[in-house]
């Protein structure tokens, strides 16, 4: 009995440490989430205004939401106005610090201001820099390579050693049967491989087989011709679509207008860059501003603390293009993106709040860099026409007049290109 009592005492001790121990990391990683989130909400409600270290349009944050209770921010941030006409006297004084009013946010809960505060009150992690030493990333290690090595050897080895075991038991297995054993006479490498050369049928295998191989490999080089799926140049700037898309969730349309109006998506000028980056400029730990936005205000002539251009220093952004397509093939943004919406969400099975975009380029609010996401072959946009189903498109006016033709054709009236939509422009011009 007292080595059962024993026993359960050390189970007790155990189950608890383990049970304290769970806690903690499940306290922890509900911390980290609730950072996580702040951070996001942050990024896509405050950044346009605030920075957490330094002015912009509104005040430095950090410093500045250390002193506040979160009593006081929850009902300022949820709706600052509402909480100033109250009579509030620290919502008062808080409206003075900067002449601009602050965008109110009922829609956002209590848990996530506090997480918004949370966010604010860490801060980025610091990252500890050794004056004079470099970060530099050096890929796989040595070690790493040399224990790949090391165990692809070790696995030959043990295949080696296994079949000579395997041989030697069947020959000791035949021995004791009273079969005699022909030993087999050594044959040199060189003189094996002659010899299977000089048999006629190992040749026509062997032949048989190089020309399979090498007209796969020249099957697949011709097909992939022209096809640049993944493609990814360097850009003049590191624009991150992850960052914008996804994590502030700015839609496609603001920056590439022409998409739901046009043929082309069109670029976007950096005058729609400084929108935002007129105030969000993602300063270093030193306080100097984002090297990427430093390219977008040199490209502009632009004097960040006088907050003035210089025209004389104007020089455009030189973009590379990601998606080509062949000059003659045809493609109008505006006839998939609005005419064809419906029908392009249901044939590729998009989220209801996931941009239309998303069907040819793929998740582009989680591509740090863009690169091409499909093949934009002609196979590949055949197959998706084939598939769409257009049917529910009666009230569309694109569909309307087509019927609205037919019914003319049925009766014999005159139809003419001019109403099929042909003196669109890019019927002929590219």
């Amino acid at each position: 009995m007292r080595n059962i009592s024993l026993f359960f005492k050390k189970v007790s001790k155990s189950a608890f440490i383990f049970a304290a121990l769970s806690f903690l990391m499940v306290a922890g990683a509900q911390a980290q989430t609730d950072l996580v989130e702040g951070k996001t909400l942050f990024k896509s409600k405050c950044a346009s205004c605030h920075a957490l270290d330094h002015d912009g349009t509104g005040p430095a944050l950090t410093e500045l939401v250390k002193t506040l209770d979160d009593s006081f921010l929850i009902p300022w941030i949820k709706n600052n106005q509402a909480l100033i006409a109250s009579g509030n006297k620290q919502a008062i004084e808080a409206s003075k610090l900067k002449p601009s009013e602050m965008t109110a946010f009922p829609t956002l809960t209590d848990a996530q201001v506090l997480n918004i505060v949370a966010y604010v009150k860490e801060g980025e992690p610091k990252v500890a820099v050794v004056p004079g030493a470099e970060v530099k990333d050096e890929g796989a290690s040595g070690l790493s390579i040399l224990g790949i090595v090391a165990i692809i050897v070790l696995s030959i080895i043990v295949l080696v050693v296994l079949g000579r075991a395997v041989k030697m038991l069947e020959r000791l297995i035949l021995e004791k049967q009273g079969i005699v054993v022909v030993e087999e006479e050594n044959v040199s490498l060189a003189a094996g491989v002659k010899g299977l050369f000089k048999n006629k049928k190992f040749v026509f295998f062997f032949v048989l087989c190089l020309v399979m191989v090498l007209g796969s490999f020249g099957w697949m080089g011709m097909w992939e011709t022209g096809v640049h799926t993944g493609y990814q140049p360097v850009q003049p700037i590191k624009f991150s679509h992850e960052l914008h898309a996804g994590i502030n969730q700015i839609d496609c349309q603001y920056c590439h207008t022409g998409a739901f109006k046009s043929k082309n998506s069109t670029i976007p000028s950096l005058n729609v860059c400084m929108n935002c980056h007129k105030n969000v400029q993602a300063r270093k730990e030193d306080g100097q501003i984002s090297p990427e936005i430093m390219k977008i205000y040199n490209a502009l002539g632009y004097d960040a603390d006088k907050q003035t251009y210089d025209k004389t220093k104007e020089k455009p952004i030189e973009w590379v293009r990601v998606h080509n397509l062949p000059d003659f093939a045809y493609f109008n943004h505006s006839q998939h993106v609005v005419v064809g919406e419906a029908a392009i969400r249901k044939e590729k099975g998009l989220n209801p709040k996931d941009p239309v975009c998303f069907a040819c380029h793929g998740p582009v609010n989680t591509m740090e860099e863009i690169y091409q996401y499909s093949p934009l072959t002609m196979k590949w946009c055949i197959n998706c026409h084939k598939d769409a189903d257009i049917s529910g498109k009666k009230d569309d006016a694109f569909y309307t007049k087509i019927i609205e033709a037919h019914e003319k054709i049925k009766k014999g009236e005159k139809i003419t290109p001019a109403m099929l939509g042909g003196l669109e422009c890019g019927k002929c011009h590219y």
